[in-house]
């Protein structure tokens, strides 16, 4: 089995998801939840936020509480994890992933679901092995990992779900008992109301938000980096997955066709391939002059914004481009 590690959400990328054409959960339609004692984790974890008045932060899945679940997830990411008795490695995520998602205080809640009692969630989530998480977003899953855990993987690997979460309009936290000076700040109204337009798929507005957040300041390197993001998922919104084939058939048959190697080049950050991305853009400049390489540049720069700038991918693909300019 793969580790955290191996399968995490696309770094940065993963702020453009894009939550239509998932997996669709509504087939799993709500049903009397099991007998008591089905659905317990191997082991007798603390269950986060269980005290009287405040909101669970950690439960048992069953089939009468999921689609409940499913609905949370428009406010706070929900992280299934998916589990079986005779996995070795399953008590070991639990534990991990119970520790982690407490400490986010409230900004997730983790669903410990037993796949032998309920084997229609290892269906809808198109589970190959256990242990196995998943989160779910908006009612659209998020593969995470399968197999074992590494508390400092699995908590990045949560930290970019939050990233997601916040590019498409999921930042609600239960506040399980977090103390106020903990609690985030609110975000700048610019900001608030990019996030407001994303979340109601109005990329252009949101676009327009962080434009005037930049002309009042500049030097805001979230707006910057959000305007990137608007503007890549603007550009992928209308392609449906036959215009993606056919972008990719026509960027392999013509690798000098601007815009076919920059919409190719959109695909692959999206997907989470972006070292492919980032060197497909290189090259293309490398090969071309003019306006064309110009125009390249600058949607290269661009990209560089959505993956991030620490990112040892764009550093590297940094280097490559100073090589073919200069």
């Amino acid at each position: 089995m793969s580790s955290p590690a191996s399968r995490p959400v696309p770094p940065a990328a993963a702020n453009l998801l894009n939550l239509r054409g998932a997996v669709d959960l509504s087939a799993l339609k709500q049903r009397p939840a099991p007998p008591a004692g089905s659905g317990t984790p191997p082991q007798e974890g603390a269950q986060a936020g269980a005290q009287a008045g405040a909101p669970e932060l950690s439960v048992n899945v069953t089939e009468g509480n999921f689609q409940q679940l499913v609905e949370l997830s428009a406010q706070v990411p929900v992280v299934f994890a998916l589990w079986a008795s005779y996995s070795p490695e399953s008590a070991n995520m639990l534990e991990v992933l119970e520790r982690v998602v407490a400490g986010y205080a409230g900004r997730l809640v983790l669903g410990a679901a037993d796949i032998e009692a309920f084997p229609q969630l290892a269906q809808a989530f198109q589970v190959q092995a256990v242990p196995t998480a998943v989160a779910v977003l908006k009612g659209q899953p998020v593969p995470l990992f399968q197999g074992g855990a590494d508390e400092q993987q699995v908590r990045a690997l949560l930290d970019e779900l939050l990233k997601v979460a916040a590019a498409n309009g999921v930042t609600g936290s239960l506040g399980a008992g977090a103390a106020d000076e903990d609690a985030p700040a609110p975000l700048p109204p610019l900001h608030q109301a990019a996030y407001d337009a994303i979340e109601a798929g109005d990329y252009a507005a949101a676009a327009a938000a962080y434009r005037q957040a930049l002309t009042e300041m500049p030097a805001d390197h979230e707006a910057k980096a959000g305007l990137a993001q608007v503007e890549l998922m603007a550009r992928l919104q209308p392609l449906s997955a036959q215009d993606s084939d056919a972008l990719r058939t026509l960027a392999a048959n013509e690798p000098d066709n601007l815009d076919a190697q920059l919409g190719v080049a959109d695909l692959d950050v999206a997907g989470g391939h972006v070292e492919d991305a980032l060197s497909r853009v290189v090259s293309f400049i490398g090969r071309n002059f003019g306006p064309e390489r110009e125009t390249a540049r600058v949607r290269l720069l661009e990209l560089f914004d959505v993956v991030g700038a620490a990112d040892e991918r764009v550093g590297k693909a940094r280097q490559a481009l100073a090589r073919v300019l200069f």
